[in-house]
């Protein structure tokens, strides 16, 4: 079996569970609404500042969001002990890597499709000139979110402090996505000039080559026994 079948099924898998459950989408999902909520009765004051907060606002509920989905996903497969048949199967462990990095990545992309319009609904924020060069930077920004997060989730299955760990390690991490991903935002969303934009996105692409190389390699080496 190759890479790319073992990690097919895994995603597949993780997609099957998801769909009989709801469980990561929709506490993700409720838990990000919440944020742009509460973040959109406590800082809007008109619509030219809310325009600038909504990007931070975004990301952030992102990010949040992406955390407790890794986490959950990790948590799954130390149920019954789960990982340790993973790592048992006759299959290379950077499949392991890139079929938890998919499913993941479903699981945000559901997520983000419910919260991008409600951003927009609340910050008074018009999508239609902005999809265009939004979607791919959002794209961009939670592959890499991901890919990092599935590379030291792995790491905490095994640890007490799960939750703790995953943050204290993730978050100092994907800053350079975050802070890519805001400022590629707020241009979009303000109007700057495309050069910039794109110059934030092949920084974004650069982070997510590297950390999935990283991945790639370094995932069996950090899930050994």
């Amino acid at each position: 079996m190759n890479v790319i079948e073992a990690a097919l099924l895994i995603a597949g898998k993780d997609l099957r569970i998801e769909a009989r459950t709801r469980e990561v989408t929709v506490s993700t999902g409720l838990f990000a609404v919440l944020v742009v909520i509460l973040t959109s009765l406590a800082f809007y004051v008109d619509d030219a500042t809310a325009r600038l907060i909504a990007p931070g606002v975004l990301w952030i509920a992102i990010a949040f969001s992406g955390v407790l989905a890794i986490g959950r996903a990790w948590a799954r497969e130390r149920e019954h002990d789960a990982m340790r048949g993973l790592l048992l199967a006759p299959a290379p462990r950077a499949s392991i890597f890139l079929g938890k990095s998919i499913g993941t990545l479903a699981f945000l992309g559901v997520v983000e499709a419910a919260l991008v319009p409600l951003v927009a609904m609340l910050f008074h924020v018009d999508l239609g000139p902005a999809l265009p060069l939004l979607v791919p930077v959002l794209g961009l920004g939670t592959l890499g979110f991901v890919l990092t997060g599935t590379l030291f989730g792995a790491m905490t299955v095994q640890t007490r402090s799960r939750d703790l760990m995953l943050s204290v390690v993730l978050f100092p991490l994907v800053s350079p996505a975050l802070l890519a991903g805001v400022v590629a935002t707020r241009e979009i969303l303000g109007g700057g000039p495309l050069d910039e934009i794109l110059a934030w996105m092949r920084i974004l692409g650069a982070f997510d080559l590297v950390v999935g190389a990283c991945g790639w390699f370094l995932f069996g080496p950090l899930v050994r026994d």
